[in-house]
């Protein structure tokens, strides 16, 4: 080395160090990259809620809010899906790769620094001139984040991990939601298998009334054969019943995780009441809905992808150090010998790359408009979905009031009927009409009840919970 050598040393070091400072007070943003992506405010208000209180609380998904149905056995199965659901357990598994590609993002911004052992043999033709040759050498190269590409590429993947967080938070209230929906179309069926067992036990007892009035010739033989039609109809349908509760028993064992023939479900009898909506539903509700937190944070993370392409029209700045020893054995080697190393930044633009930068920044911006108009779309679907519910909620429980109603009357019609036949004023046909219009009807309220609480459950799922203050 030259004599002059350590006073060279310490000005690279000094202008090293004096462009890594610089770098570090420079912004991560790059020059013309996007701004990150505003939030897309919430609606005003629900058109379909009476009045709208706002709220500035940033709350997340409601716990336990199933516990509003006050069922036991669906609180059970709830708490069995979060080990037992395999949907779960590969959201879980996504996330881990989201975490594990943050981690690996991070590491370009730390020094890199490695080493190495060379051992060389020289033969010659004299013994003199032969040996052996050990080259130890190690290097460290830093590069430093001038324009922000580092930083934004972080930004990125921690953007995605956080989107992943919110899909598997999405994914449980999806879960909860639809375990939720199939235990209370169960009941249902149950409700619709008691009531269909009712009816065939009422018209079997018609059927032997009108037999016997027919052996002592009131009746004709048509009215006997009305009889037997009817309830062969009635239980034609109790058996399609059947097979529906079957079917969704089955359903909720694979989404608590276990085989259908392993899971025991306990008896229910009629429908739980529904929720009540309140009066007052802020529309601030749908920022805690994990959807819309992950297409924002999606549309984030393409932001900062589009302003990590832009950089790459910078040059990239490298603080370097390499080093080797040279010793003709190893005795050399321990006696200290000659070392080689060199010290200082290095700086490397693309000059020419056919386009491929440019190609690269157009793309990312046009994902960053596609994640853009995703997250757009999430939203406006968000507030139809909680417009539509409200709505249907609403309707029902008019339809409701309205078949208790009919039903009352219905059942008043067929006590009059039956006592007419009985009396031999009207046919078995009138009998006939009026028992299936109080079937029809009773089993319309059924179904009204049923599909009131899955549109309360479907509400519930759409405002992340529910609308209460409780949360996760």
């Amino acid at each position: 080395m030259r004599a002059d050598c350590p006073g060279i040393v310490l000005r690279v070091a000094t202008l090293g160090l004096m462009v890594m400072l610089a770098g570090c007070g420079l912004g991560a943003r790059t020059p013309g990259a996007p701004e990150p992506l505003l939030r897309q405010p919430p609606p005003a208000d629900f058109k379909h809620a009476s009045l709208f209180a706002p709220t500035a609380q940033r709350i997340t998904v409601a716990r336990d809010w199933w516990t509003l149905y006050d069922d036991e056995a669906l609180n059970a199965l709830q708490r069995r899906l979060p080990d037992g659901n395999q949907n779960l357990a590969a959201s879980l598994a996504q996330l881990r790769i989201a975490q594990a590609a943050l981690d690996a993002s991070r590491a370009p911004r730390l020094p890199a620094a490695g080493a190495g052992f060379a051992l060389t043999r020289a033969e010659a033709a004299t013994s003199a001139a032969s040996g052996t040759t050990l080259a130890p050498s190690f290097s460290v190269n830093w590069e430093l984040d001038l324009w922000g590409r580092l930083g934004q590429q972080v930004d990125a993947a921690r953007a995605r991990v956080e989107a992943s967080e919110f899909d598997l938070e999405g994914l449980r209230l999806s879960l909860q939601a639809t375990l939720a929906q199939t235990w209370l179309s169960l009941r249902a069926a149950r409700a619709q298998s008691a009531l269909l067992d009712d009816a065939v036990q009422a018209y079997q007892r018609s059927l032997q009334m009108t037999q016997d009035r027919y052996r002592v010739g009131i009746v004709p033989a048509t009215d006997v054969a009305q009889a037997q039609t009817q309830l062969k109809t009635a239980q034609a349908q109790a058996a399609d019943v059947a097979g529906s509760r079957a079917l969704l028993e089955n359903a909720l064992a694979v989404l608590v995780g276990e085989m259908p023939a392993a899971i025991s479900l306990g008896a229910t009898d009629g429908l739980p009441n529904p929720p009540e909506v309140p009066l007052q539903l802020p529309a601030e509700l749908l920022r805690r809905r994990p959807d819309i937190a992950a297409a924002e944070r999606r549309a984030a993370a393409a932001a900062a992808q589009a302003g990590a392409a832009a950089a790459a029209f910078f040059p990239t700045v490298t603080l370097g150090a390499n080093g080797s020893l040279r010793a003709g054995s190893l005795a050399d080697l321990l006696a200290a010998p000659p070392l080689l190393w060199s010290l200082g930044p290095s700086l490397a633009l693309a000059a020419f790359d056919g386009g491929a930068r440019q190609a690269a920044v157009d793309s990312a911006r046009a994902l960053l408009d596609q994640a853009s108009a995703q997250y757009r779309q999430t939203v406006l679907t968000a507030i139809q979905e909680v417009e539509d519910n409200l709505a249907l909620n609403a309707a029902l429980a008019r339809q409701t009031q309205l078949l208790q109603e009919s039903l009352v009357e219905a059942r008043r019609a067929l006590e009059l009927t039956l006592n007419q036949y009985r009396a031999g004023t009207v046919s078995y046909l009138n009998v006939v009409a009026a028992q299936t219009t109080a079937l029809s009807v009773e089993r319309s309220l059924l179904d009204a009840k049923s599909r009131r609480l899955a549109a309360t459950n479907q509400l519930l799922k759409n405002l992340a919970g529910g609308w209460g203050q409780q949360v996760k």
